[in-house]
């Protein structure tokens, strides 16, 4: 608890109204976004260590379990599938129903696992999608994979997290100086396509647009070399807090995710960075991936192009660099689309209807449009 990446977690969390959270991870990581009033079952002892182990290798553990009936939950919503399996069979035990929400990952890259280890993970998985009461897909890719992957689509629900929407820019007091024409936010993995927009920027003929890149990860030093290379106006800032994401945000004309679908299977569910960027009225270029056209609407509130095709992605680079009517209009745009559909507090209060749903043990809603959104959520109340 709690990596810095998984904002949208304590986001969810902190959004609650009706219902009180605790927020309880089997280990503690350094993060700016971990809290002291995270509950952590396996401390960094030997003790601790050998009984996480015992619960990777067997789903079972008393010390989670007892942990768990302490703190006496109404249910347990678990994000992403692997994590839902390690807390379902205490939740199982003590009869609470189990919520999990599934990101990405968990349905795509991990069960095309080979060998001995892939068998395993989708057994798991297998017995997450038994024993959850209810599974909330980020996106309708990501419940089409569940369902492919066994879920009973009667249980998969699409469900956006959503993020916090900002107050809107006032006409009276403008945003200031825009200090980077693109930015990237993720990490430096091969699902997230920053080899591509770094080629796709070295194709641009007639101008070298300011570049900044936020975050870490493996190939972050393979693309500064990269960069350097190829002439770049490139900035690499490393992984930042969420706080100094949002500045730099919004100091930027455009955002772009060219997110592809690795050569291990690793896909995304939808980027929360789309959403944050589009709440700051930045228009996105970015793919046909997964969840993103969910986010995206070609032409509407960004430029959308194929998985991995690099003179593409330079092209819609280009055209919303000189089109500044273009940029001004699909970054308007973007921030209504994601204020009417990913707004953190209606989102939240969507989910509360189903907590309250499953925690009565009533029936759930069944989406008319399997994969839809908007029929897989109810009213809230």
């Amino acid at each position: 608890m709690l990596a810095a990446s998984e904002t949208f977690i304590r986001n969810q969390g902190t959004a609650l109204t009706r219902w009180q959270p605790t927020f309880l991870g089997a280990t503690r990581v350094p993060s700016a976004i971990a809290a002291d009033t995270d509950v952590v079952a396996y401390p960094d002892t030997p003790a601790g260590r050998r009984a996480f182990l015992r619960l990777r290798l067997t789903g079972e553990s008393p010390r989670l379990t007892n942990l768990l009936a302490g703190l006496r939950p109404a249910l347990v919503h678990a994000h992403f599938g692997n994590d839902g399996w390690l807390v379902s069979g205490s939740a199982r035990r003590l009869g609470v129903p189990l919520v999990v929400t599934l990101h990405g990952y968990d349905v795509t890259r991990q069960p095309d696992t080979s060998g001995v280890r892939g068998v395993r993970y989708r057994r798991n998985l297998r017995q997450v999608f038994d024993r959850a009461t209810l599974l909330l897909a980020v996106s309708g890719f990501i419940r089409d994979r569940a369902v492919a992957l066994g879920a009973d689509p009667a249980k998969v629900l699409v469900h956006h997290t959503g993020v916090p929407i900002p107050a809107a820019p006032s006409t009276a007091t403008p945003a200031g100086p825009k200090q980077w024409d693109l930015v990237f936010v993720g990490r430096f993995v091969e699902k997230k396509g920053v080899d591509d927009l770094i080629e796709a920027v070295g194709m641009l003929p007639d101008r070298r647009p300011r570049l900044l890149l936020i975050g870490s990860g493996p190939l972050e030093q393979p693309m500064r070399e990269r960069a350097a290379a190829l002439g770049l106006s490139a900035t690499f800032l490393g992984a930042q807090q969420p706080a100094a994401v949002a500045r730099h945000l919004a100091e930027s004309r455009i955002f772009v995710s060219p997110s592809r679908t690795a050569s291990d299977g690793d896909s995304e569910g939808l980027p929360t960075t789309i959403l944050e960027a589009s709440s700051l009225g930045l228009p996105t270029v970015s793919t046909y991936h997964s969840g993103i056209p969910e986010a995206v609407l070609h032409g509407e509130t960004g430029l959308l192009g194929a998985e991995g095709d690099r003179p593409a992605l330079a092209g819609s680079i280009a055209r919303l660099l000189v089109d500044d009517e273009l940029r001004t209009r699909l970054g308007r745009q973007a921030r209504r689309h994601v204020v009417e559909n990913f707004d953190l507090r209606k989102q939240t209060c969507l989910l509360e209807s189903l907590y309250e749903t499953v925690a009565g043990r009533a029936g759930l809603p069944v989406p008319d449009q399997p994969g839809h959104p908007d029929s897989a959520l109810p009213a809230g109340r």
